[in-house]
């Protein structure tokens, strides 16, 4: 497996004379059960284990069904695991925490706050001051390219100025982790590259470790270190792929780079497979 590259200032531990990249989330031998609604058991996640270093970009690939953002969910502390163990920076996930930031397709907004009031949300929870929450907060704001929007509601921006509320609603947070759970999904596509470019910008500022939940191939190779390749339900993972692209990335550079074509390439055919698999198992 290629080593991601660390963001600046992340230390790393002395091993025979070599710097190891450092975890930031270890996923080890983890299975979810379900019971369904006619109490019958539903395996959704089976033997998961993966390795996540600190400030990588790793999206997850698979059918509908395959456990996915079940995974996720399990990392920001909304499920416990039926066997095995996560692990956020060595320590066991027992709960949610403010070391990990959820960005999920639906917005989830204040529908009675505004763009700031929104955003400030977060730091105010805190502790933080008004004045410093509210210019920390115009500064996000500023960053996903809202200025100018404060005063709005929720109720009068489209939906990617929404998804843009949301991810600096989070960044508020200052978590380590981001949690991206198809937050681009149910936008068109112009709006969702506008987007997937704004993510590339904000992560290589500071090079936050992101798990990305995805349907589209495209967009996972565009964005990540890592590609997760899942199997149909119980998920597991069929494949990781490791993205060696040159970064910062321009989508339109991209598109003429026989690499990246490969990885698209390649990518759908592990997801046709695994269709394949799923219609004649």
């Amino acid at each position: 497996m290629s080593v991601v590259p660390l963001r600046s200032g992340v230390q790393t531990e002395p091993s025979s004379g070599h710097a190891q990249p450092v975890a930031m989330i270890e996923i080890d031998r983890v299975s979810q059960m379900f019971e369904t609604s006619g109490r019958r058991s539903h395996l959704a996640l089976s033997d998961i284990s993966l390795t996540i270093e600190d400030g990588a970009f790793v999206s997850i690939l698979g059918p509908s069904g395959c456990g996915k953002s079940t995974l996720l969910y399990i990392v920001g502390g909304f499920v416990t695991p039926t066997a095995g163990v996560a692990k956020v920076k060595g320590k066991a996930i027992t709960g949610p925490g403010p070391d990990r930031g959820p960005v999920f397709q639906e917005f989830a907004l204040f529908p009675w706050k505004n763009v700031l009031g929104n955003v400030m949300y977060g730091p105010r929870q805190q502790g933080v001051k008004r004045a410093e929450a509210e210019a920390q907060s115009r500064r996000l704001i500023e960053m996903v390219g809202l200025k100018g929007y404060e005063s709005f509601y929720p109720k009068e921006l489209s939906g990617g100025m929404k998804q843009r509320v949301a991810i600096a609603r989070t960044l508020a947070y200052h978590p380590e982790v981001l949690l991206m759970d198809e937050p681009f999904g149910a936008l068109d596509a112009q709006p969702r590259k506008r987007l997937q470019n704004d993510l590339l910008n904000i992560w290589e500022r500071d090079r936050k470790t992101v798990l990305f939940v995805t349907h589209s191939v495209d967009e996972a190779v565009f964005l990540s270190d890592k590609v997760v390749v899942m199997t149909r339900s119980p998920g597991r993972i069929k494949e990781i792929v490791d993205i060696d692209l040159p970064r910062p990335r321009r989508r339109a550079d991209l598109l003429l780079d026989p690499h990246y074509q490969k990885y698209v390439v390649d990518i759908e055919k592990l997801i046709d497979d695994v269709l394949e698999d799923e219609l004649h198992p």
